[in-house]
């Protein structure tokens, strides 16, 4: 029996993680999205107060990807939370993508039109995968 979060499609947070995920799949990278979330912070009690989820893993790399390709302020916060996930999990080999990382990307793997797309329009999309497991065409 399948789990269910083996059947849902995921529901990315930016249309910058569904356009990665095209590429992944072009290019026949197994990933997951999000699939595991580390404590970064307690309470003194010992509750977590702040985790850390990075976009992708990359199971055949043994590799973590976060994109940041949003605002300023989220950048900076999201460099603090991989500073403290680096620091308490040396172990985790994680990469952050830039905004000039993606746009790059993009370029490279021929995709100018949804970097238009994405500059022109808010890009807070949601989309999510087909049936196949494979991200939905536009």
């Amino acid at each position: 029996m399948a789990l269910l979060s083996e059947t849902l499609p995921p529901r990315f947070a930016h249309d910058s993680e569904a356009e990665l995920a095209r590429v992944l799949d072009f290019y026949q990278v197994s990933w997951r999205y999000e699939p595991d979330v580390f404590p970064i912070s307690w309470s003194p009690t010992g509750a977590v107060i702040e985790s850390f989820a990075p976009d992708f893993y990359l199971p055949e790399l043994e590799l973590y990807v976060e994109l940041t390709t949003l605002r300023q302020t989220l950048v900076r916060k999201k460099n603090r939370k991989l500073r403290l996930l680096r620091q308490l999990y040396p172990e985790v080999r994680i990469k952050l993508l830039y905004a000039r990382d993606f746009r790059a990307l993009m370029v490279k793997y021929g995709r100018l039109a949804f970097l238009l797309e994405m500059n022109g329009a808010n890009g807070n999309g949601a989309h999510g995968h087909g049936a196949n497991g494979k991200v939905a065409a536009r």
